[in-house]
């Protein structure tokens, strides 16, 4: 996915309810094969999205997001992975940084990153949490979007989801 659509990705989650593509999940568990697996958090998370390379959940109830990816290939392994991490935050205006550092994604360093922004058309901040990934063959994008005053509601769910996240 281009880097400039994964930033809108996780508006996109907070701010439609898509239709379903034929989610992938069995046994609360989703796997993209060869990329990555991934326990969808509980029964209040909606899949919208599940294919070959990604899924995105919605939560029923609140206006939060998951969203999980992978892109492989050489390009996407010869990026830096700080690039990556910043690139998925295009497309939000008036970002302020809240964390910024490293974190561990599947017993492997990442990128971590919780940034608050403005979304077009919208009076109430964004919060989005990140976690990005690269190894010799895929760049993994794991990220939470949410309106920043309930943010910390669904966070334990998104922790469930990131402890969960294994590459195959």
């Amino acid at each position: 996915m281009a880097g400039w659509r994964r930033g809108l990705a996780a508006a996109a989650l907070v701010l439609s309810a898509c239709a379903s593509t034929g989610p992938r999940v069995e046994n609360g568990i989703f796997r993209a094969p060869a990329r990555f697996r991934v326990a969808v958090p509980g029964p209040e998370w909606d899949v919208v999205t599940a294919n070959a390379a990604e899924i995105a959940l919605r939560h029923h109830g609140s206006q939060a997001g998951i969203f999980a990816n992978a892109e492989c290939g050489d390009e996407p392994a010869r990026r830096d992975v700080s690039v990556l991490a910043r690139r998925l935050f295009l497309g939000l205006r008036d970002r302020h940084v809240v964390e910024d550092g490293t974190a561990t994604l599947d017993g492997a360093p990442a990128v971590h990153s919780v940034i608050d922004a403005q979304v077009s058309g919208r009076d109430e901040r964004l919060r989005v949490e990140a976690y990005v990934l690269k190894d010799t063959r895929c760049v993994y994008d794991v990220v939470y979007a949410a309106p920043a005053a309930a943010f910390d509601a669904r966070r334990a769910d998104f922790q469930r989801f990131v402890e969960s996240f294994a590459r195959e």
